[in-house]
């Protein structure tokens, strides 16, 4: 996780498979956040989630939303977009253990229950390994996914990749 009010920063995460990539941005004072989790629920493994929270879902994304707080940021004004979730087997039936999946329905349910809104998402597929970048002076949320990069907009219904 990263989180910063430098305009001259660009946050990066790599290797988004199975993963979560959660970019947060509040325009009214360039406050911007990037996480990378792997697995959605700290319950799986309670020590492991003790020392390390950013791990899971369930836990890494509450802290995310802290530390822009710190910075001045305010829920209402958040604009979240949202990469990963892919099959990690590359078949999604072939993969028993539905982490990319899992991790999408933990995430929808805690933001849901916070009344934050999901404005742009790519998620899904099979064997997608995605790069999600996030610029902090203007939000401007980029992906690439197998050498091409393109905006994840938020203001698009529609991100997915053909």
């Amino acid at each position: 996780m990263a989180v910063s009010a430098d305009p001259h920063t660009r946050l990066v995460t790599h290797a988004l498979g199975s993963c979560l990539g959660v970019a947060v941005f509040d325009p009214v004072v360039g406050v911007a956040g990037l996480l990378h989790a792997v697995l959605p629920l700290s319950s799986a493994d309670r020590e492991k989630a003790r020392t390390q929270p950013l791990s899971y879902v369930d836990t890494a994304v509450p802290l995310l939303f802290r530390a822009c707080y710190r910075l001045g940021a305010r829920k209402q004004r958040m604009v979240v977009a949202v990469a990963g979730a892919a099959a990690a087997a590359g078949e999604d039936d072939a993969d028993g253990f539905q982490i990319g999946k899992r991790n999408l329905v933990v995430l929808r349910r805690l933001l849901w229950k916070n009344g934050i809104l999901i404005r742009a998402l790519d998620v899904g597929g099979r064997r997608l390994w995605r790069t999600l970048a996030l610029e902090v002076s203007t939000g401007r949320m980029l992906l690439t996914v197998n050498g091409v990069e393109r905006v994840l907009d938020p203001g698009r219904r529609d991100n997915t990749w053909p």
